[in-house]
């Protein structure tokens, strides 16, 4: 077995909070240690809110589990100070092809276009991902952030009230209580904090089971999505190769409904499987086997009082398409800002609900893609599958046809429509910055503009004038300032202006849209300020 999965990673240590007659309050407890926690508690500790995050384990995930993480999940990432070595350390990729029994019937680009900081995807180990979390973390700390990790800390009871949440906590020394003004539950798809708090999942759950096999082997294949609809080697099912670091390859086969999981993955029943799709030859070792089922679920609403819901706990999709970890780590783009201000006052409480309403219409999104995918890669009817394999047949030779092929269609960024923190569009511009989407990068000579957007409030203004600084109700937008004339790649003007002359975007802490016009008009802009903050 790999040792970064036997070895500690936020061993086990006394805290002070053990021996106190009362139980410490914190400011934020965030419940799981996994991608989605680590980055909560990151976000919010460069905020200098005190965090501290308990997880009843203390090493790394088991298993690649999440490997696939998208461009607006490395742009968050470089806010948090961990895009270099996510990039750095993980598999680049834009390119996928899609083949048909034994015949390649298209190929496509996720990125042709050009003038991005980050690429379309990186596959990386969940496992790398948490250490190189955990190494942020030690260096916020280094630096003297508020933030803690306890491991072999597992939360047994909760107990909610209006201004707090008092959890028991478990550890080898024996349990301890200790409270906090908010708790982010971020503790897995068989969350025990919503199992103490008797809530549960909305949803369905496919009839159909999948091999994952992470195994290390010396390979020529490219660094691609490669993906089978009925292989010779996998008849009348599908699967899936992604290339990892340290040459670890992850294989999913779909195997069907009525099986013996525990059989499956035995060794001796895995090996011949992944020895008829890579050849008899190929030597390879196994590191990790796993069987998941197609779930898309998630709870009614992601905020109960004082306790957020965020990533697994919250939602469920299948992983054809990365859209697990990477909405996860999007929940907490999307309500550290909102809790921040919010703690500090400037904020009602209400700007929560707010969380709740975006993410689960991102969920929503998520959930149909999800299940969209699902119902093409395993029809449930002859015909449907008839209907299926005339579309891959047709897509060899007509592009018309591909659109409609569904392997797991890949994350991307939700654009909250209809939000009550968006004001109405007040400009003629291009749809992908339209009030609620996730603004796109685009170069600025030697830079690029989302590094610029991360973490305030912003005016961003394109051959517009308007204040250097614009105050609303304690909150403070700042003005940056860009004009098309420096644009030599016509990116900026192609993503932001379309055919307009000018614009000016308010932009929210997350990167997303709040509010576009053509010319400053102060008061529409504090209002949309007002929007954006809960507060109108």
């Amino acid at each position: 077995m790999n040792k970064i999965f036997e070895t500690p990673l936020y061993a086990y240590e006394r805290s002070p909070d053990q021996d106190t007659a009362t139980p410490v309050r914190h400011k934020v407890i965030v419940v799981g240690a996994g991608p989605v926690g680590l980055t909560a508690a990151i976000d919010l500790a460069q905020q200098g809110v005190g965090v501290v995050v308990l997880d009843d384990n203390d090493k790394v995930s088991f298993g690649s589990r999440a490997i696939c993480f998208s461009q607006r999940t490395l742009d968050i990432a470089d806010r948090l100070g961990c895009g270099n070595p996510m990039a750095e350390t993980g598999v680049q990729w834009e390119a996928g092809k899609v083949f048909f029994d034994d015949r390649k019937v298209y190929e496509f680009d996720l990125l042709p276009e050009k003038g991005f900081s980050n690429p379309a995807f990186v596959n990386l180990q969940q496992y790398h991902l948490e250490e190189i979390l955990v190494d942020r973390v030690r260096a916020l700390q280094a630096e003297g952030a508020p933030i803690e990790i306890r491991g072999r800390n597992k939360v047994e009871a909760i107990g909610t009230h209006d201004d707090h949440v008092k959890l028991e906590v478990e550890t080898p020394e024996g349990p301890y209580n200790v409270e906090a003004d908010w708790l982010i539950a971020s503790d897995g798809a068989h969350s025990p904090t919503r199992r103490m708090l008797g809530l549960d999942f909305d949803g369905r759950i496919f009839e159909d089971n999948f091999l994952i096999a992470d195994v290390v082997m010396e390979a020529d294949f490219p660094s691609e999505r490669w993906f089978w609809f009925d292989p010779p080697f996998n008849r009348g099912q599908s699967a899936l190769l992604h290339k990892q670091p340290d040459n670890v390859w992850r294989i999913d086969l779909q195997l069907g409904w009525d099986i013996d999981k525990e059989r499956e993955k035995r060794p001796e029943n895995v090996i011949p499987r992944l020895k008829a799709m890579l050849g008899e030859d190929v030597e390879f070792e196994l590191e990790w086997v796993s069987i998941y089922t197609f779930q898309c679920r998630r709870m009614e609403k992601f905020r109960h009082g004082r306790v957020l819901f965020a990533g697994d706990s919250a939602h469920q999709v299948s992983p054809f398409g990365a859209r697990g970890a990477n909405s996860g780590i999007q929940d907490t783009d999307n309500l550290c800002w909102k809790l921040k201000l919010v703690i500090d006052g400037k904020a009602p409480e209400l700007l929560l609900d707010s969380y709740s309403r975006e993410r689960v219409q991102a969920a929503d999104e998520n959930i149909t893609m999800s299940t969209r995918s699902t119902d093409f890669i395993t029809p449930k009817s002859e015909m449907s599958r008839l209907l299926r394999d005339a579309v891959l047949d047709l897509s060899e030779k007509y592009e018309f046809a591909r659109p409609l092929v569904n392997s797991g269609r890949l994350s991307a960024p939700c654009t909250y429509k209809g939000s009550s923190l968006s004001s109405a569009d007040a400009l003629n511009g291009p749809d992908i910055t339209c009030p609620g989407s996730a603004c796109p990068d685009a170069p600025l000579g030697d830079e690029f503009l989302l590094p610029k957007l991360a973490g305030k409030f912003t005016l961003l203004t394109i051959d517009a004038e308007a204040p250097e600084r614009l105050e609303e109700g304690g909150i403070q937008a700042t003005r940056l300032a860009l004009s098309v004339k420096d644009d030599l790649t016509l990116e900026l003007k192609r993503r932001y202006l379309g055919d307009a002359d000018s614009a000016i975007y308010l932009i929210r802490p997350d990167q997303h849209v709040a509010a576009r016009r053509d010319t400053f008009e102060e008061n529409a802009f504090r209002q949309a300020m007002r929007r954006a903050t809960g507060k109108e």
